[in-house]
C-alpha cells in the first residue's frame, strides 16, 4: 500500500512562553501543502519485524532515528504487527520547517492502522502522533488548524488558499529546530492569530509574523533576501515556515521566478 505524506506551512508563529518540560508554548496556523514524499508499506511474510529503506533526499541520521521507524516501533510495542517492508522516498526537504518528517510519521501510523485493521480512532492516532513530535498530530486530519500549547493542540480555522498561487523556496541550507528556539524570546501576542488568520492574505503582511525570522534572518540573511524577492515579485504575503529554512509566498496570479531557481529548490502552486 502506498501513500503520499504532504508538507505544511506555518501562517504566523508566536512563541508565547517556555514550559517546565523544556518545550515552548506557541501559537500558529498550520496549512497543508501539495509537496509530497512517497511511503510504501507491504507485508513481508518471509521476514521478521521491519525492513526499512529510503531514497531521494538524504537524511544523515541513523535508521532508528527516522520518524517512520519510530512510528512503527511505537505501534509494535502495543500491537502484534506482522513483519513489513517499508520504503520512504523523500522529496520534502529536511530542515525546512515544512514538517516532512512529522508527516511521514503520521502517515506511517495511519497506514499501519489501515493495513492491519488495528481499529485505532482518529483521536487515538493523534495521541500516538503526539509522542513522536509536536506537529505530527496535525497530519492525522491534515486540515487547516490553529495550533497552540506545544503546537499539538488544535482548533479548526477558516483558511482557504485554493484560489491563490503558492511558491515555496528552499535554499541549500537546513536549520535545526533547537538552534532556532535558542535565539528567540517568548512574548505576549499583540492580537489573536486565530482570529486574524481568517482575514484574506492581502491583510496578513501587516499583521501576521513569524517570531523566528528576527534571529534567523540575522544569521542567514539570504532568507531575508528570498522573502524580499517574493514581495518584489508581487507576493501578497511572504514568510518563513516554522523555524526555516523554507520561505513561501502567496500570490494572486501564477508566477515564475527563475532568479531564485539557481541556488534554491522552488516549488510552484504548492497550496
Amino acid at each position: 500500500m502506498t501513500v503520499f505524506p504532504n508538507a505544511k506551512i506555518n501562517i504566523g508563529l508566536t512563541i508565547t512562553g517556555k514550559r517546565s518540560d523544556g518545550y515552548h508554548n506557541i501559537e500558529t496556523v498550520l496549512y497543508p501543502l501539495k509537496i509530497y514524499d512517497v511511503l510504501e508499506i507491504i507485508p513481508n511474510p518471509d521476514g521478521e519485524g521491519l525492513e526499512f529503506s529510503i531514497s531521494g533526499e538524504s537524511l544523515a541520521i541513523p535508521e532508528e532515528e527516522n520518524l517512520c521507524v519510530k512510528a512503527f516501533r511505537l505501534l509494535e510495542e502495543r500491537y502484534r504487527l506482522p513483519a513489513v517492508k517499508m520504503h520512504l522516498h523523500k522529496d520534502i526537504p529536511s530542515g525546512a520547517g515544512l514538517g516532512g518528517g512529522s508527516s511521514d510519521a503520521a502517515y506511517t501510523l495511519r497506514l499501519l492502522n489501515d493495513l492491519f485493521g488495528l481499529g485505532i480512532s482518529r483521536e487515538g492516532l493523534k495521541d500516538y502522533a503526539r509522542l513522536l513530535g509536536s506537529d505530527c498530530a496535525f497530519f492525522i486530519d491534515n486540515e487547516p488548524v490553529y495550533a497552540f500549547g506545544k503546537g499539538d493542540d488544535f482548533r479548526p480555522v477558516r483558511v482557504d488558499l485554493s484560489d491563490y498561487f503558492l511558491v515555496v523556496v528552499m535554499p541549500d541550507l537546513a536549520i535545526a529546530t533547537a538552534r532556532a528556539y535558542a535565539g528567540v524570546r517568548p512574548r505576549k501576542p499583540l492580537f489573536s492569530l486565530e482570529a486574524k488568520s481568517s482575514n484574506p492574505p492581502e491583510e496578513w503582511k501587516a499583521l501576521v509574523q513569524n517570531d523566528f525570522e528576527e534571529t534567523i534572518f540575522k544569521e542567514f540573511p539570504e532568507l531575508s533576501g528570498i522573502k524580499e524577492s517574493l514581495y518584489a515579485a508581487g507576493a501578497l504575503y511572504a514568510s518563513m515556515s516554522g523555524s526555516g529554512a523554507a520561505v513561501y509566498g502567496i500570490f494572486r496570479e501564477k508566477v515564475h521566478l527563475p532568479e531564485l531557481e539557481g541556488d534554491c529548490r522552488v516549488f510552484y502552486d504548492a497550496g
